[in-house]
């Protein structure tokens, strides 16, 4: 007799029938089951060894269902949101966050590989270049019920190849800031009005992804102490002739607003990282022109006592949030960094040998996916 906790977790997988055949959802179960039962280094071949199968089925036709199959990573995850969307409240905003993930492959063969810094080994100072893959992932930002631990839970990917791998082999270069906006576009396509609120880090908190933002959106960033600032620009004279202007009188820049002492350091309460948090900030609402264009945003300079990086800046596309929304907007950011860890070292994500297009580009969505769908379904 099955586990009750077992036929739990197989009414959840039960919604993903419907992106799937008959054949591949049966061979859908064969693989989540093994991937999540495997201890060492994920593979396909591994999953059928724990799972028993090896030795009655043929190893190829659970291969080609990465390489052959009918199913979309993007039909994929919008069934993930809909177990994921479960545990959120109902009337609140929904928070996620973008980020880039390096997974270290190597093969002649294989698809989309490139020479990619690896951010978990470089420094200022010195820039460690690794091959491998580079996922672009959007993740839904899960506060945990009874616990003061969020999760990041993956739903959408796009695989990026640098300039010099596409211009190599004749394929379209596209950034992956243009890839982090498909991927935003889609989520807001399957929430509607609701309001999205996004998490970046500095590296997306650029023209690309701001001046597509749909309206539902609002984007949480960190800015450069050193960002020309400017104001609102004023309305224009009757008498003028010409196009309005965009933007107003310039304001001082976050670093001198810090040194600022006749705008006194003000404090808040904030959940940061787990923990309540003292912040002494400076706060102004801002044109940041360079990166966000007209909008006006709030901008918060914190000052951090500890450590070599002194101040630290923060905005938001909305202008009339509260600080402690803000900073704790911001600070979610940090489960994608959790999540790319627990994927790549419990899960997988960078062990497949996957080699065909289609394999590599389905292969890392279904284990982000499982690894979400493990954790809705064990809270």
């Amino acid at each position: 007799m099955a586990d009750p906790l077992f036929l739990t977790l197989l009414s959840s997988l039960e919604g993903f029938r419907i992106c799937l055949t008959q054949p591949g959802f049966e061979k859908f179960l064969v693989l989540f089951v093994g991937w999540v039962r495997t201890a060492g280094t994920h593979a396909v071949t591994e999953t059928l060894v724990v799972t028993g199968v090896a030795g009655r089925r043929h190893h190829e036709a659970y291969h080609r269902f990465f390489s052959r199959g009918t199913w979309s990573p993007d039909t994929f995850g919008f069934w993930m949101f809909t177990h994921v969307q479960k545990l959120l409240t109902p009337d609140g905003p929904i928070r996620v966050a973008v980020d880039d993930t390096l997974a270290p492959k190597k093969g002649q063969h294989v698809f989309g590989l490139g020479n990619h810094i690896d951010p978990v080994r470089s420094t200022v100072a010195r820039k460690i270049f690794c091959f491998g893959h580079c996922w672009v992932v959007l993740a839904v930002v899960l506060p945990v019920p009874l616990c003061r631990c969020t999760f990041a839970l993956p739903i959408l990917f796009r695989l990026y190849t640098n300039k010099k791998t596409c211009e190599s082999k004749g394929w379209p270069y596209r950034k992956k800031t243009e890839l982090a906006v498909d991927l935003i576009a889609i989520f807001a396509s399957w929430t509607g009005q609701r309001r999205v609120e996004l998490a970046v880090d500095a590296g997306y908190a650029n023209e690309t992804v701001v001046k597509d933002l749909p309206a539902s959106v609002v984007l949480f960033g960190a800015m450069r102490p050193d960002a020309v600032l400017t104001e609102a620009p004023t309305a224009p004279s009757k008498h003028r002739n010409g196009r309005p202007r965009l933007r107003g009188a310039v304001l001082p820049k976050p670093e001198a607003l810090a040194k600022d002492d006749t705008h006194p350091w003000l404090t808040c309460q904030a959940d940061l990282y787990g923990r309540t948090t003292t912040v002494h900030y400076k706060t102004m609402v801002a044109q940041w022109y360079q990166a966000c264009g007209v909008r006006l945003l709030r901008i918060v300079v914190v000052r951090v006592d500890k450590g070599r990086i002194r101040l630290r800046v923060f905005f938001c596309t909305d202008a009339k949030i509260s600080i402690r929304a803000l900073l704790e907007g911001y600070a979610g950011r940090w489960t994608i960094e959790v999540c790319f860890r627990n994927l790549k070292q419990l899960f997988g994500f960078a062990d497949s040998s996957a080699r065909t297009k289609n394999a590599v580009e389905r292969t890392a969505p279904f284990v982000g996916c499982m690894y979400s769908l493990l954790i809705v379904w064990f809270f």
